[in-house]
């Protein structure tokens, strides 16, 4: 996987602004911050991120993937203040579960989710060699 960052750019923190990659692709659908039973423990949102990165890394793990092999992630929050109020608590728990692997990410405000206690929903490409 090759990060790509132009020339003479500032360094992005905490993603890349782009990552080429070959090999088998893996796409995982949105994740959200229940369990593999679809139970909700919390409704916390720094506690539904890492619920969801665990979802993740449990379906890469399906492919024999890793969090190293994520390319591209899509953060859908139903709330963008709360998700700043979060990055503390986010960036921990995303350093516990992928660690220091920044792909190229997007996060974007949406009116609603379809399960209505998520606060957060992930979306992951992912390329294994």
């Amino acid at each position: 996987m090759e990060i790509l960052q132009p020339p003479g750019w500032a360094r992005p923190r905490g993603y890349a602004n782009g990552v080429a990659a070959s090999g088998r692709m893996v796409c995982v659908s949105g994740m959200i911050g229940w369990d593999g039973q679809g139970v909700f423990h919390t409704d916390d949102f720094a506690g539904q991120v890492r619920q969801a990165l665990r979802n993740i890394v449990a379906v890469l793990a399906e492919a024999q993937a890793g969090p190293e092999h994520i390319m591209r992630m899509t953060w859908y929050v139903v709330d963008k203040h709360e998700y700043v109020a979060a990055y503390k608590e986010i960036g921990a728990a995303y350093r516990d579960i992928i660690g220091a692997h920044y792909p190229a990410m997007t996060a974007v405000q949406v009116a609603a989710l379809v399960e209505d206690r998520a606060r957060v929903e992930i979306e992951v490409t992912a390329m294994v060699p």
